[in-house]
């Protein structure tokens, strides 16, 4: 599918700001004060800056608010949802800290796990989808909250629990990029099966259904060199994973170090969900000849 910039900063900012929050809610950085003012305004700076940055694939970004009206079926009106929850919550915990006034603890923990939920209702407006073979999979939801926890341990400065997350954000990303490549093979959709022809034989395309471009070309169908997948497959591993996790265990705890682990994380998430879109085959491919 096509990689538009604006959803690809959107799940890696908005993901990395929610992770953090979380962390924050759970009280693991007893920061106060206007630390805790800097630590919290960064929060939510990625989380909103990620939210306001996905209106911008949107058709008409002035009915933005219509998404909040379909939660009962629509897994981005649940984003939308637990997202301003989320926000809402913690904004009294972040007051807290920074003026100094107490806010009871579970309204700090209701606020990290609707943080985790935003993170979980994005990755399933993908997972859901069975026409992409390669989002349909428990690895996404996995991934994705992959991708927050470590980078919110990561602005925690937590070394220890942020190598660790490193270790198997790195995992995840592997194996994600390595099973999902016969994902859609094994799905067993194919030119015979999405014309319904398949019992006459195997057919092939003639001529393409349209002589320029349309929507579901420009949209659903994008295809990436395999050499350039690969390169990209390690700087997403290497820069989102590993150097992260060496940078904090060398360096000793200190803003450089956070700021250069960060830095290299959000590289690295860039490169693997800019690879997440541009990988994944819509079975529409199928009546267009991007598929066999």
């Amino acid at each position: 599918m096509h990689p538009a910039p604006s959803v690809i900063l959107f799940s890696v900012l908005s993901g990395l700001g929610f992770g953090f929050l979380g962390y924050l809610g759970l009280g693991v950085i007893a920061a106060t004060g206007w630390a805790a003012f800097g630590l919290w305004g960064l929060g939510y700076g990625f989380a909103v800056i990620g939210l306001l940055a996905a209106t911008f694939h949107l058709g008409n970004p002035q009915r933005a608010l219509l998404a909040f009206t379909q939660w009962r079926s629509s897994w981005l009106s649940r984003e939308a949802w637990a997202a301003v929850a989320a926000l809402v919550l913690l904004a009294p915990v972040a007051a807290g800290a920074w003026l100094g006034f107490g806010v009871p603890r579970a309204v700090g923990v209701l606020g990290a796990i609707l943080s985790l939920a935003t993170v979980g209702c994005t990755s399933m407006i993908y997972a859901q989808l069975r026409t992409v073979p390669r989002w349909n999979h428990w690895s996404v939801p996995a991934t994705f909250l992959g991708f927050a926890l470590t980078g919110g341990a990561i602005l925690a400065g937590s070394p220890g629990p942020a190598a660790l997350l490193c270790v198997g954000l790195g995992a995840l990303l592997s194996y994600g990029f390595v099973a999902g490549d016969g994902r859609f093979a094994a799905r067993g959709s194919t030119l015979g099966t999405a014309t319904g022809l398949g019992h006459i034989g195997q057919p092939s395309v003639f001529e393409h259904p349209h002589t320029g471009g349309n929507y579901l070309l420009r949209e659903m169908v994008f295809t990436v060199g395999r050499k350039h997948a690969v390169k990209l497959r390690v700087i997403a591993v290497v820069a989102a994973a590993l150097l992260p996790a060496l940078i904090l265990m060398i360096l000793p705890a200190g803003l450089i170090g956070v700021a250069l682990a960060t830095t290299c994380h959000l590289i690295g998430a860039l490169a693997a969900r800019w690879l997440f879109f541009a990988e994944a085959e819509h079975v529409v491919g199928l009546y267009y000849g991007a598929r066999v």
